[in-house]
């Protein structure tokens, strides 16, 4: 009787020694499970980290378990944004509606724009055109009366000249030569008695430019210092004198209408100009001052832009 109930508790240790491997192994913590040692059994975590690292056999590290992805819920569209959203895009299509008529007026205007400029240009071309014909008409005509009057001068200035040389030949020398010529501002002809270098200085003294290397006539100076003195007012030509101002050389002939008395410097010390003797007098003709020979107008001197 003993030896059966040996016998049933051996073969009892037997059996359970089999399946309690497996179950420890399927109740093993998460992350122990399925790592054995060499012998088949299973290694504990602390048995694991003092095994050696250079052990070419040992198990791989057991991957963590993937989670499951949570179900979200089902959003719901919101009727308000979508109304906004529609509102939005009907915004911008009339926008770019508004755009797009905008831009097609803008376009026949300038089309509009171009076809008055092109209209104004035609016009002025041919306004231009006719007017050039018109000039280059009144060009020629202007031409044709230049060389109308150019001939009849030339015709006349030989005629003269033919008259005055046949005067001079019948005149003798010192007397009144009639015909003779003289730079009146005009071509009209007029009787006076002209001198030659010989017979001016006949009876007085030769008029000597010399006079400017003198200091006591050293104008200039003097006007730098009183310039006042040579304001004299604003120049009046002579009633008849209507040619205005010609720049005068010594050599020229004046009209007798510049060189009359109330044109003469009857002081000309005051401004510092030698004194005039004889036919000689200083006279003031616009700006400048000019010694003329009042027997005939013959310049002697001339001294430009005097006055101020």
């Amino acid at each position: 009787m003993f030896k059966k109930i040996m016998l049933a508790g051996l073969m009892s240790a037997t059996v359970l020694g089999g399946i309690a491997p497996a179950y420890a192994q399927e109740r093993a913590p998460r992350g122990e499970r399925g790592v054995r040692n060499e012998d088949g059994a299973a290694m504990s975590r602390g048995n694991r980290m003092s095994q050696p690292r250079g052990d070419a056999n040992r198990a791989p590290r057991a991957q963590p378990r993937a989670e499951q992805p949570r179900q979200m819920a089902p959003v719901r569209p919101d009727n308000r944004l979508r109304g906004d959203a529609a509102r939005a895009v009907d915004q911008a299509r009339e926008r770019r509606d508004q755009w797009q008529a905008g831009r097609a007026e803008r376009r026949a205007d300038l089309d509009n724009r171009r076809e008055d400029r092109r209209d104004w240009r035609s016009d002025q071309r041919d306004q231009r055109r006719d007017d050039r014909q018109d000039w280059r008409a009144d060009r020629r005509d202007d031409r044709q009366d230049r060389r109308d009057d150019r001939r009849d001068w030339r015709s006349d200035r030989r005629d003269d000249r033919a008259d005055w040389r046949s005067d001079r030949r019948d005149a003798r020398p010192g007397d009144s030569r009639p015909g003779d010529w003289r730079w009146t501002g005009g071509r009209e002809r007029v009787d006076v008695r002209r001198y030659d270098n010989r017979t001016r200085w006949t009876n007085q003294r030769r008029w000597d430019n010399g006079w400017r290397q003198d200091r006591r006539y050293d104008w200039r100076s003097y006007r730098n210092r009183y310039g006042d003195r040579y304001r004299v007012g604003r120049y009046y030509a002579p009633r008849g004198w209507s040619y205005g101002y010609r720049s005068f050389s010594v050599g020229f002939f004046l009209n007798d209408l510049l060189y009359a008395n109330n044109y003469w410097i009857n002081d000309p010390y005051a401004y510092r100009l030698p004194p005039a003797y004889g036919s000689l007098r200083w006279i003031r003709y616009y700006d400048d001052a000019l010694l003329v020979d009042i027997r005939d107008g013959y310049v002697v001197d001339v001294i430009r832009d005097f006055f101020w």
